[in-house]
């Protein structure tokens, strides 16, 4: 019997990948337990989701001493048992205390084709500007391995959303975030079914 996948995860914000994941638990579509939600800002909307359903969260800010938040965060995520680090719009570069700890085993979601539209800076809308101003005929919702470098790991599954004519990037954007929460959710499932391996990369 496969073991449930304990995940930790990373957000600044909503956290929607978060959201959805801690969803299909409840729903029984994914066989996991959530072991904490970090963020590096007490704003964050997506720690007023952790506490209201009682799941372990913590609070590292990032902004004065990085190395030693990185330090901190590395053991806060060692602790909880996580043997899978999902980022859920964590607007701050992993670490290396933490990509120490975590080799390939830390997810993330990109909003463009990789590595076209894909490095430092490459974040957010500035991805749907690139890609409609190249005239790509399609984008993507990209799941990657994350490594020292931004956008750099290896490819685990790329889901194709398609330019359609009259598109800007704010309506390229609407179609893109709509579709991650899920297609992260998914990738998920399939980790802790077993049919995803990230010897599998793509």
């Amino acid at each position: 019997m496969t073991p449930r996948l304990r995940l930790a995860f990373l957000a600044s914000r909503n956290g929607s990948a978060f959201r959805a994941a801690v969803e299909a638990v409840g729903q029984g579509r994914l066989a996991a337990d959530i072991v904490l939600l970090g963020t590096n800002t007490a704003k964050a909307p997506a720690l007023d989701f952790a506490r209201a359903r009682g799941l372990p969260h913590r609070v590292i800010p990032t902004a004065v001493d990085p190395e030693a938040a990185d330090r901190e965060l590395a053991e806060a995520l060692a602790a909880s048992g996580a043997d899978w680090i999902v980022l859920s719009g964590y607007l701050r570069r992993i670490g290396p205390a933490v990509l120490a700890r975590f080799p390939d085993r830390i997810l993330n979601i990109h909003p463009g084709p990789l590595p076209a539209f894909g490095g430092e800076g490459m974040y957010g809308r500035r991805v749907h500007e690139a890609v409609i101003a190249a005239g790509a005929p399609q984008s993507e919702v990209t799941i990657h391995l994350v490594d020292g470098e931004y956008d750099h790991g290896r490819v685990l599954g790329r889901w194709p959303v398609p330019v359609e004519p009259g598109d800007t990037p704010e309506t390229l954007e609407q179609r893109v975030t709509a579709l991650e929460p899920e297609v992260m959710t998914r990738t998920l499932i399939e980790l802790a079914e077993g049919r995803l391996r990230v010897d599998q990369a793509s």
